[in-house]
């Protein structure tokens, strides 16, 4: 798969008609596709620019674009909820995921996250999934390698609880993220593969569960003081007059919690909040 140029056997291409509704197709030399408005010959659109509309054999117009990886993520199977990109988004930058970097995952869910990370992290460096449940990996494993365009080299996906990771069996890791239940029983562990300075993120939905987390970090000592935050996106309308905010809106998804791996045997100064007048 081409991801820039002109459109080239093999790539997934997003078709948008007048109404805003969108088709996906993977282009094929000699196959059709058919619309309520008719055929679309894939060879139309095999060695055409991106942002060309095709015509279709009773006259139907469609803009023709490449999937991004967000439109895959919005549609792909799935198995688990996934992470969704205003969320991806956060975890990408607040998580410093960097090329090269080495990142601890748990769960692998549908494969959404583990996309973004094996994207932010590029071919020298290294993601490592686990995934509790088989149904939930036989997804994740399918649509990353439906997006990557065959299986990553430096993707590591394991059946079993992240419990049983260890330095041993995945070395010192860079960053680790986890999007599953109880988070906070795996915090030794986390602890133990982390290094010094490295960034742990956790991605949770409930308030029970962002108080837990919260709480063990702190309890364990060996963490900067934890930061949560949620993040919220509203779309807007722009039509002259008729400028205002949607009325739907990406509201609460889940809580983020983030924290630094101290050095060992080190103690972070407490926090003080000012004292009250």
């Amino acid at each position: 798969m081409a991801y820039t140029g002109p459109f080239t056997a093999g790539d997934r291409v997003q078709l948008t008609d007048a109404k805003r509704r969108h088709f996906s197709i993977t282009l094929t030399p000699g196959e059709s596709f058919f619309t309520h408005k008719g055929e679309i010959r894939h060879d139309d659109i095999i060695g055409a620019d991106e942002g060309t509309v095709v015509e279709s054999s009773v006259g139907g117009e469609y803009l023709c674009f490449r999937h991004l990886l967000v439109d895959q993520v919005l549609s792909m199977p799935r198995g688990a909820a996934v992470i969704y990109p205003k969320d991806a988004a956060q975890i990408l930058v607040e998580g410093d995921i960097f090329p090269g970097a080495t990142v601890l995952e748990a769960g692998a869910g549908s494969g959404a996250m583990s996309s973004w990370l094996l994207r932010a992290v590029g071919e020298h460096g290294k993601v490592i999934s686990y995934e509790v449940r088989q149904d939930h990996l036989d997804y994740a494993v399918s649509n990353v390698h439906n997006i990557m365009g065959g299986e990553p080299k430096n993707w590591d996906v394991r059946l079993g609880d992240v419990k049983e990771a260890t330095r041993e069996t995945v070395g010192e890791v860079d960053r680790v993220l986890l999007d599953m239940l109880e988070p906070w029983e795996v915090l030794e562990t986390v602890r133990d593969v982390l290094v010094p300075g490295g960034v742990f993120m956790t991605y949770v939905a409930t308030v029970p569960q962002l108080m837990k987390v919260m709480e063990g970090i702190r309890e364990l000592g060996c963490f900067t003081e934890p930061r949560a935050w949620e993040s919220l996106v509203r779309e807007w309308k722009v039509e002259g007059l008729a400028t205002r905010p949607e009325h739907r809106m990406n509201a609460h998804t889940a809580f983020l919690i983030w924290a630094r791996r101290l050095a060992d045997g080190v103690t972070a100064p407490r926090p003080q909040r000012r004292a009250r007048r």
